[in-house]
């Protein structure tokens, strides 16, 4: 019995074909069989989409005429509910390639409701296949240009899978294509900044989101590779996020290039291209060789601590302790216990031996900064040490013997201060074997360029910052500033400007106010046109009367620019008499 839903055609109707004339204007395909399959109607859209004429088709089987028909199997004549829908390829005659059609089968009573026979409806697919076809090859040519690239390329869907692997993506992380497809990129990369996943959700929200990391990548084999990944998320026609594609270069051949520019211009972690930095160089390496005693003269800032090391880094002390002593930050009433040490009862308090700093550095080196500002009185116990190599602990009667270099620094002429009085002259003569001076900031500005991006590279990676650059707005002040406290305070400066950043580039708002506001006063005062011919004391009383200036007076503020602490600010504040000045 027919379903009470299904259409309820009558034999005259499927004789008369007025609905297949309806079907014609509409040009859709449609004929009719009866309940021996024979070919009872068909209008001319179909007649012309299977290339026969009516006479060659009416009262023929239809598996004659259509050849490949996927209902030979099951013949809907047969069955009381024949309705179906399918695309299929059907062909008129033996050798042909066949049409995509939708064919919609449906079947038909009669009047007294039996089955009579079936209509079928046919839509030409072909150029709807044509456009299938068209993108089928334009994706296979598109995936194998993006294959024969030597860029590392990979695609995701919007949930951070995987869905292609260039060749060069294989070859640079050692995965293979059928290991990734459709793993998620949390699965490859991790934690790392190249984890895609997280970015498309940034995209979502960001039109113009475009993103590009640099880092260290772990490939199947554990070797870190260095890359930078560049991210641009895939859109469909309603802009929205369906995806992304990224891009992966190996930078191992650009940071090899990098190290061998940076050895030529530097010496460990100190670079310059200046000549008095190349002079620098030469002069730390040739004296690394030799245990003899240096004097590093430079600005406060200039990096004389870093050399201190590099030339004891240098040196055959290099495995036994590098020991530092601000002389200018020890009280000067502590600080023949802090050189020498004391035993225990030398004063009230002592209840115990303690080393002093020259015990401590034996076997390896003591750098004693700041060696300008220590007093007359330890200047000659100084001395000794030089001469005798042994000394007296505090309150003790045997003295100790010790095997250690010494390197100094000072901000100030030592030369001068002999001439004055200040200084002793056989001590100055001692510790003068090899004197070393390290120039300001402002006189190296060619190296500034080199300095900003070894800095920034640095600090971005402790940090694990997303700066991957610096605007030019930005480089221009940089470039521009007067570095009253050289090195020290462009590295604070470019240490500001990366935690104010939250994206990927400094811009000039990033720098700290002072900077921003500048002028270089201090480079266009007659106080700072006139340091490099004056003396040292001139040099560093511009340099603070600069600072204090720039700070309102704010000592706390000054001594932060000038990259000392307060108490050493107050004391060369009262020994170059400037703390009667107001600024």
């Amino acid at each position: 019995m027919p379903s009470k839903h299904a259409p309820n055609m009558s034999a005259a109707m499927v004789s008369s074909g007025q609905w297949l004339d309806l079907l014609d204007r509409l040009n859709i395909g449609a004929f009719t069989i009866d309940m021996q399959r024979r070919i009872t109607a068909i209008n001319q859209a179909a007649r012309t989409m299977m290339g026969l004429d009516e006479i060659a088709l009416i009262g023929r089987d239809c598996t004659e005429v259509f050849l490949g028909v996927p209902c030979l199997m099951r013949c809907y004549p047969a069955k009381e509910d024949c309705s179906e829908v399918e695309a299929v390829r059907m062909r008129a005659e033996a050798g042909a390639d066949g049409e995509l059609v939708v064919r919609v089968s449906t079947p038909l009573y009669g009047p007294n409701g039996a089955l009579v026979g079936c209509l079928t409806v046919l839509h030409d697919q072909s150029p709807l296949a044509d456009l299938i076809n068209r993108i089928d090859y334009e994706e296979r040519s598109l995936k194998l240009i993006l294959d024969n690239l030597d860029l590392g390329i990979f695609t995701v869907n919007r949930g951070g899978h995987i869905t292609f692997f260039n060749k060069a993506a294989e070859q640079l992380t050692g995965y293979s294509r059928r290991e990734v497809l459709g793993k998620s990129t949390a699965d490859l990369f991790g934690q790392n900044p190249l984890n895609v996943s997280h970015l498309l959700h940034q995209a979502a929200a960001d039109e113009d989101l475009r993103h590009s990391v640099k880092s260290m990548m772990t490939t199947r084999d554990g070797v870190k590779v260095p890359v930078r990944a560049d991210y641009l998320p895939l859109r469909n026609e309603s802009r929205q996020v369906v995806g992304g594609l990224a891009t992966l270069h190996d930078l191992t051949l650009v940071q090899q290039l990098n190290e061998v520019i940076s050895d030529r211009y530097s010496l460990h972690n100190m670079i310059g291209r200046e000549p008095a930095m190349q002079r620098v160089f030469e002069l730390a390496r040739m004296v690394s060789g030799s245990d003899a005693t240096v004097i590093i003269e430079g600005p406060t800032g200039t990096g004389k601590d870093l050399l201190a090391k590099v030339i004891h880094s240098q040196s055959r002390r290099a495995e036994r302790p590098f020991v530092k002593v601000n002389c200018a930050a020890v009280p000067e009433n502590l600080l023949e216990s802090e050189f020498f040490g004391y035993v225990k009862g030398a004063f009230t308090g002592a209840e115990r031996n303690k080393p002093g700093r020259f015990q401590l550095a034996d076997g390896g080196t003591i750098f004693l900064d700041e060696i300008g500002d220590l007093p007359l009185s330890l200047q000659a116990k100084l001395l000794r040490v030089l001469e005798d190599r042994e000394f007296y602990p505090l309150g003790s009667r045997q003295t100790v013997r010790v095997d250690v270099r010494i390197i100094s620094a000072t901000n100030l002429g030592l030369d001068q201060m002999v001439a004055q009085g200040r200084f002793r002259k056989d001590l100055f003569y001692r510790l003068n074997v090899m004197r070393i001076e390290l120039p300001p900031l402002c006189e190296r500005r060619a190296d500034i360029p080199l300095l900003i991006r070894h800095i920034l590279r640095r600090l971005s990676a402790a940090r694990a910052s997303r700066v991957t650059g610096i605007s030019k707005a930005a480089f221009e002040v940089l470039l521009n500033h007067a570095y009253p406290g050289n090195v020290r305070e462009l590295e604070n400066i470019l240490e500001h400007a990366l935690i104010v950043c939250q994206g990927e580039e400094i811009r000039r708002q990033h720098l700290p106010d002072y900077v921003q506001t500048a002028d270089r006063r201090l480079s266009s005062s007659p106080a700072a046109l006139a340091a490099p011919k004056a003396g040292a004391e001139d040099e560093e009383r511009a340099r603070i009367y600069e600072a204090l200036q720039r700070s309102g007076g704010r000592r706390a503020q000054a001594a932060r620019l000038l990259g000392i602490d307060r108490t050493t600010l107050w004391r060369r504040i009262k020994r170059l008499g400037l703390d009667g000045e107001r600024p």
